[in-house]
Formats: C-alpha cells, structure tokens, sequence
C-alpha cells in the first residue's frame, strides 16, 4: 500500500491543498495523473500525484479514500512536478495552475490518428555558411558549455542582422550530438514560422515538434505526446513551450527575450525567461537568450555576470547598419501637411517602389481610429463592459472594443445630443492601407495585424507573399517589428514613434526604444544598405534619440539612473495586486482590507513601500471593477514579501464565500 499526496484539478481556492489518498497500483509515480473520488458525492475527478510515502500519515483514520484509476496517456516528469511547485510558490498561485502549465490540452483523435500539420514541411534548406570571427567566438564559448554539461547563461547581444539564429542552430546542433535536447523559444506566433523553416531545413521534420496557440487543441495534443514519449529533440514555440515535457534538456533558447509577451498576461502569471532559467539549471543545460536591444533587467543581470555577455556587433553580410531619419511630425503639420505620411518618408518609398524594392510600415495601433467621438457635445463611445474608448473599424464599420471584444455598429449620430457631427479621431492600420493605397495604388500593399491575422493560415500566407516579392508594401503593428528577415525589404517607415511613450507605465522609454530598433532593423538585410524614417511629435525624446543613433549602450545608461534613482526594476521588485468583483464596493473594501493587513505585518521603515489602494488604470472589464494595489519590494527581499502575501491567501483560502478575486503579478509588464 502507498500514501500518495495529490493536487485536484478544481480551479478554487478553497481546494488549493495537497489530499492524500491510498493507492494499491505499483506503477503510481510523481507526475502520475490519476481519477479519485472527491468530495461528498465521491464522483471522480482527476488528480496529479506530488508526493508518495510507504508509511500512513498520521490521525488519517477510517475516512481514507483511494485512487481508482491511472491515466496511462499523460504524466509528468518529477523535474516537471518540482518546477511546478516552484512556479506556485515563485508567482503565488494555486497549485492546478502551476500543474497546468505542463499538462496537454485536447485529448486523443476519438478514430484513428490526426494529420501531423508540419509532416508535409520541408523547411528552407539553406547552404550552410561560414562563419564570422565574432561568431565562430561565441559558438566556442557555448559549445564548451554544452560540452561539460554546464549550467551557464548566456547573453548574445547582437545588432540586427548579425546571425544569431545561425548560432542558435549550431548549439542546438552540438546538444543534439550529445543525445541531449534542445527548446527554441520566440515572443510571437508570426515568427514560428520562419524559424521553423530554419530548423527543419537543417534537421528535418522527424526530430522537431512544434507548440505554440494557433495549433488546434487536438494537433497540440499530438505535439505533446510526440514529445513525452521521447519522438522528437528539438521543440519550437512561443511562450508555452518552455514548458515542453522533453527531458535530458541541454540546451534553451529565448530569442528577441526582451519581448513583453514572454511574461504571461494568465495566471500563473510567470515570466519565461525565469522559467527556462529554472529548468536549464535543473538539467544542466545552457540559457542562450538572444536580443539587438536587451531589457534593461536582463543587460543588468549581464554586468552583474548572472548572464555571460557575448557581443556581435556587425551584421554578417557586413553591410552597414540603416541610414536613419527623424521626422519632427509638428513641423509637417507647420508646413500644412495633415497627412498620416510625411513628406520625406513618401519620397523615400517612391524611390525605393520604383528602385524595386519593398517597403515595411509600422504603427502600434490597429484599426482605422483609435476613438469616435461627437464634435458636438464631446460624447465618446465606450464599451458598456470595461468603459474603454472603442476604435472604429472601417471595414466592418463597427466601434470594437480590443479588451473584451464587445462590438456594436458605428455610430451615424450622438446617442447623448444626436448630434451629427460623429468623427473618428486617431490612426490605425486600417487608416494607414487606406492612406497608402490612396498615394501609391499602383502597388500592391498587405495589412498584417492581429484583426487581418485571425483566420488560421493567413498570417503565413501573407508572410510568404511579402517573401516572394508579391506584397510591395506590409504594414503591421509589432507583429512584424522583430525577428523577421526579407533580403529585399530598401525602406523601414514608423508612422507614429509616440503611441507607446504615454502610457502609465515605467517601461514605456524602453518599450519605445526596442520597438524603433527593432522597426529599423527589418531595413537593408541585403546586400544594400537599408533606409529607415521615424515620424513623431517628441523628437527630442531620449528613446527616440538613442533609436534613431542605434546607441544601446547610451540608452542604458540613461535608463539604468532612472531606474535606480526611482526604485524600479531591476533595483526592486513590483508585486501588483487587483481586486476584482461585480460590486465596486465589494472590491474597493478588498483591496482596503489587504492593504491593512500588509501594513500591519511590514517594519515601520518599510511601510513607505506599499501603496495606497486606488482605481485601476482601466477601472471596469468584463462587468467587473478593478482596484490596484502596489508594493514595491527592495532587492533580495522577494521571499519575505511573498510570505506575507501568503500569509493573508490562506487566511482567505478558508474562507467560504467572498465576493471578490484577487489576482498577483509580480513585475508585471503592465499596469492597466
């Protein structure tokens, strides 16, 4: 007889305990899933086994239940099950959260086998070139690493273009030699691709399994078990991969880890980078994190020596970096142009369209206009759900809300005065197609956001024109800002380098300054030299001047003070609690309520690090009102701050009922 210690797969936090259980089966292991009887009516739920003992625990008495069932299909790895624990108590979350993270969604193809989507890819077999000086230095360096199954860190800081998808390959190569395995992370779905193409090119499609959302709950089941029984080395994915159920894992790699979409908006609310730090160590492998703009955490850590900083600093077609132009946008308005486009940045596509090159156009903002609003009496329409402004969408002339999804038709009069003056205010990419294919119509130009993306195939069928030279003219949002390579793009344009420089959020200079980096960087990585046209109101802001030089390093520096004076990252850490309820007052005497009894728990000299509960930056989502609270933790002190927040958790675990949720980030990527 065994005593196993189990998680219940209820999402609640009244059942967020371990509950031991008889088994009789001698195959149980940790990671085992498996069907007990729960609670009074004793139906079978299922269950993941974390511990197990020979002997009974003490006072368990007459009332012991047992498992019934093991699921011979999905189980998890003890490594698995430790870094889950970590996860729950790393980001204070339930234990099924965590747990979560490793197990399969979808199921088994009720008849027969499901089509393998990738079995027919054949991947971009590309000859292989020599290397550079800077990176045959950097392959020797991590290649030693893997050798001797060392646990190191490394930060390739390369500028765009210098090959640093070549060195993910060759390591991944020389892992692959050792009979270890290899992760292969990316911040967005549009880039899989790519990088699969790559990979398959060089390996072939039998060792390399793919996993990111786009995938169906079924083809990403498949993906799972080919990965859990051992069929596959290299897997490839977005942020959830890291999680992959590979084991003897020699090698991780998080490409473009300066990303904000490798910190995860879902509890558990993990940040990636962290996560891929704790399995590579778990299995002695080596971290690669690859980025031409690191986050300023991740370069700290670096001069710290956390991370060992590998720089490759030229681009390997040896081509010179982009010729950059900053164009003060409240000049052109001064000159009597209220067009989207500037007067230089249309004459730089005109003579690269007519040179036969193509063109990229960013804006970080999709739809047509950002808000409608009545000239009138000032009335601006707002989702009735989350109170946000909703943007006009042109094409299905619909306002739409990008938080909820709550859309209704575009207003023709004012719903407060009825008023007829009902204008659309702001840019999107539905406004800058529309402007463009007004002023270059003889030319075929593609939209590529997150609305122009969602039916399934068309991001890649939109990519791969753009490749063949079918597209002239993409433009996108940050989708295609990073990562991505065409040989004949002469002309990078961002339309607006502000969108993101007003947000309430400390990071907003870095953000800006990775996005016109990054934005520049898809110019000129052909054989000729690249041009790039910044347009903004703030010229003369430190982002905006530190992008259009390409100095990181003077970015950082700046940044770094700033930083440091404040108390922000990486000089402390931001645990971000939201209350959450149907009731505002219900979440307003939450949030009140914790914040008493944090105060009550914290030294008087420390007091001066939490903050007052307030409104959140978007105050009503879903129906639901949101009230933030921040503490700001000094560095080296996570672990006694997140014992104090677990402490009141389980204090409200027990609780029966209450009316609201409460919801924890730590160094949230952003604070609406």
């Amino acid at each position: 007889m065994k005593y196993v210690n189990l998680v219940i797969d209820n999402k609640s936090d009244s059942t967020d305990t371990l509950y031991t259980y008889g088994c009789r089966e001698d195959d149980v292991h940790i990671g085992s899933k498996v069907y007990v009887p729960f609670a009074r009516g004793n139906r079978l739920r299922e269950a993941y086994v974390i511990s197990i003992s020979g002997s009974a625990p003490e006072g368990i008495g007459s009332k012991l239940k047992y498992v019934e069932k093991i699921d011979e299909d999905v189980s998890l790895t003890e490594e698995m099950v430790g870094t889950a624990l970590w996860l729950r108590n790393r980001y204070l979350c339930r234990y099924i959260d965590a747990i979560g993270c490793f197990t399969p969604v979808g199921g088994k193809a009720k008849r027969g086998v499901r089509k393998d989507p990738f079995a027919q890819k054949k991947g971009e077999v590309s000859q292989v070139k020599a290397l550079t000086a800077e990176q045959e230095k950097a392959l020797s360096l991590i290649n030693t690493s893997i050798d001797r199954s060392a646990h190191d860190r490394f930060l390739i800081h390369g500028v765009t273009g210098s090959g640093k998808t070549e060195l993910y390959i060759r390591a991944a190569d020389k892992a692959l030699s050792l009979g270890k395995t290899a992760i292969i992370l990316v911040p967005e779905i549009s880039l899989t691709g790519q990088i699969i193409d790559r990979f398959m090119g060089r390996f072939g499609t039998e060792q390399i399994a793919v996993l990111h959302s786009r995938l169906t709950k079924g083809e990403r089941y498949d993906q799972w078990q080919k990965i859990r029984n051992g069929s596959v080395n290299i897997v490839i994915g977005a942020r959830s991969a890291v999680f992959a159920p590979l084991t003897n894992i020699g090698l991780i790699v998080v490409d473009e880890e300066h990303e904000t979409t490798y910190k995860s908006d879902h509890t558990p609310k993990y940040d990636t980078i962290e996560v891929a730090l704790k399995r590579a160590q778990d299995h002695k492998g080596v971290l690669l994190l690859g980025s031409a703009t690191p986050s300023v955490v991740t370069y700290n850590r670096g001069e710290e020596g956390i991370y060992k900083t590998i720089r490759l600093t030229e681009r390997y077609n040896k081509v010179t970096m982009p010729q950059i132009s900053v164009v003060d946008m409240r000049e052109e308005l001064k000159r009597g142009n209220k067009s989207i486009i500037s007067n230089e940045l249309y004459s730089r596509m005109k003579e690269q369209l007519e040179a036969g090159k193509q063109v990229m156009l960013f804006l970080n903002r999709r739809g047509y206009s950002t808000f409608v609003s009545c000239r009138e009496c000032g009335y601006v329409a707002k989702c009735p759900h989350c109170g946000l402004s909703l943007t006009y969408h042109k094409k299905e002339n619909s306002a739409v809300c990008h938080f909820c999804g709550y859309r209704q038709p575009a207003p023709t009069e004012c719903p407060d005065c009825g008023s007829r003056y009902v204008k659309y205010f702001g840019t999107g990419t539905e406004k800058v197609e529309e402007t463009i294919g007004q002023l270059f119509g003889e030319y075929t130009a593609e939209r590529l956001d997150m609305d122009s993306a969602a039916k399934k195939g068309e991001l890649e069928r939109k990519l791969k024109a753009f490749r063949k030279g079918e597209i002239r003219i993409l433009i996108g949002t940050q989708l295609i800002a990073k990562g991505l390579d065409f040989k004949n793009v002469g002309l990078a344009g961002i339309i607006s380098a502000d969108v993101g420089l007003n947000i309430p959020d400390f990071r907003a200079p870095e953000r800006t300054f990775q996005l016109i980096t990054q934005a520049a960087g898809r110019a000129g990585r052909g054989e000729e030299k690249g041009q790039v046209v910044i347009q903004t109101y703030n010229p003369d802001h430190y982002a905006v001047e530190f992008a259009a030089a390409q100095d990181y390093e003077g970015f950082y520096r700046t940044e770094e003070k700033l930083r440091r004076y404040m108390g922000y990252p990486p000089f402390s850490d931001l645990f971000q609690m939201l209350f959450m309820s149907e009731s505002e007052e219900a979440a307003r005497e939450a949030a009140g309520g914790w914040h008493r009894r944090i105060e009550a728990m914290m030294r008087e000299e420390e007091k001066r690090n939490l903050f007052p509960p307030q409104e959140a930056y978007m105050s009503k989502i879903n129906d639901h009102y949101r009230y933030s609270m921040l503490l700001k933790c000094p560095k080296g002190k996570r672990t006694e701050y997140s014992n104090m927040i677990w402490r009141i958790r389980e204090e409200e675990r027990k609780r029966k009922q209450k009316a609201y949720t409460v919801s924890i980030d730590i160094n949230p990527y952003s604070f609406v």
